[in-house]
């Protein structure tokens, strides 16, 4: 049996990204370089590793944390992240898509950029409660996904 999730994030956001923010995401997303430091959408990425001494010790070990790419390897289907430029439309701002495997040691991580998208989501992700709708989750055995919501700042992973 697998931990595995199938997450799917979809949203637009508004036109208020800078351009800083706009590296670091498409690193995020696999599509571009890596940003110069300090990151500023997820900050720290934690690590436990042995020293020469034989004891445990805590680096930073940032990483992009959508930019999974080809085959799945326990939801079926492909990973991919895009971001498109909407200048051309009315509203404007950017629109996101990724799909991709997490395990849910994962979730603090992305739940850190999945609130940093949320802050920045089009009123059109809102839902009735005030929520933001980022997305879905859905648990490699499971045949339906869980909504994916942003309230109050938490990310509402499914139990």
């Amino acid at each position: 049996m697998s931990d595995l999730h199938e997450l799917t994030i979809a949203v637009d956001l508004r036109d208020e990204i800078s351009e800083t923010e706009l590296v670091e995401l498409s690193w995020h997303l696999g599509i571009g370089p890596p940003p110069e430091r300090p990151l500023s959408l997820v900050t720290e990425f934690p690590v436990v590793v042995v020293d020469d001494d034989g004891t445990p010790v805590i680096e930073d070990d940032p990483r992009p944390l959508l930019a999974g790419r080809g085959a799945a390897s326990r939801v079926g289907g492909a990973l991919c992240s895009a971001l498109a430029d909407r200048a051309d439309l009315p509203r404007g701002g950017w629109s996101l898509t990724s799909r991709q495997e997490v395990h849910p040691d994962e979730f603090d991580r992305i739940g850190e950029l999945l609130r940093w998208l949320a802050a920045r989501a089009h009123d059109t992700h809102l839902a009735g409660d005030g929520a933001v709708r980022i997305g879905f989750l859905r648990f490699c055995e499971a045949e339906t996904p869980d909504v994916l919501r942003v309230e109050g700042g938490q990310v509402g992973w499914p139990t």
